[in-house]
């Protein structure tokens, strides 16, 4: 049996080592393993059970036909989301966004100001970063705003179970920003909204873009107590 001790260090091992994996080997996953990742995410809490998440997962040819259009399509197009984006990131937001988006750049070898290579590395995004398999997680229409929540309360639990696994993955708003390509490609009725997409397989763990970590903010930076 295993102890809330066992079980916290289980845990504390799956978050801290957990990354946004932006390299993968060129091998597929089983598919019972995808099975497995796809039955312990389906284990995510959400408001009164409803489960409002629905999830397409890609792999072979059908990964590839995906990649190809998701590409040309990005490369021609506007963004359009299913859900407002951020309007703009501020303060200590704005901050963390840099901070990783050079720790990026400085693992792959980017220069600050050399605006072709931090494009070509942001289209990356809609090559999936050459991962062989992506999920895309949609919700409820009509669920709106909570229904966001629960799902990402469903993304968080894939990417740990992922990691359970052997497995990377990087949840991807790029992928939901042509939310009309995904549509299209995969039928999506108009009663859902696409979330993002969750690319993954096994990571390549000596990639430049894999080797680096990005931190998290101390407890009095985001906690309040109330104690009286």
């Amino acid at each position: 049996m295993t102890t809330p001790t066992d079980s916290t260090a289980v845990l504390d091992d799956l978050l801290r080592t957990r990354w946004s994996c932006r390299a993968y080997q060129d091998r597929s996953v089983p598919r019972e393993t995808i099975e497995r990742l796809l039955t312990l995410a389906q284990r995510s809490a959400s408001w009164c059970n409803t489960q409002p998440w629905q999830v397409i997962v890609t792999s072979g040819d059908g990964t590839e036909r995906f990649r190809t259009a998701l590409s040309e399509w990005a490369a021609t197009h506007d963004t359009g989301f299913d859900f407002d984006p951020p309007v703009e990131y501020r303060g200590v937001y704005r901050e963390r966004r840099r901070a990783s988006g050079w720790q990026l750049y400085e693992a792959v070898g980017i220069a600050k100001g050399d605006r072709v290579a931090s494009a070509e590395q942001a289209a990356q995004n809609f090559r999936l970063f050459g991962a062989p398999h992506v999920a895309i997680v949609t919700t409820d229409a009509v669920h709106d705003l909570y229904g966001a929540v629960d799902t990402g309360l469903y993304v968080g639990t894939f990417l740990l179970a992922a990691r359970s696994l052997g497995l990377g993955a990087i949840p991807q708003a790029a992928i939901a920003s042509h939310s009309q390509l995904v549509r299209e490609h995969f039928d999506i009725p108009e009663d859902r909204k696409v979330l993002l997409g969750i690319s993954f397989g096994y990571p390549d763990e000596d990639a430049p873009a894999n080797g680096y970590r990005t931190a998290r903010a101390d407890l009095d930076e985001v906690v309040t107590w109330v104690d009286q």
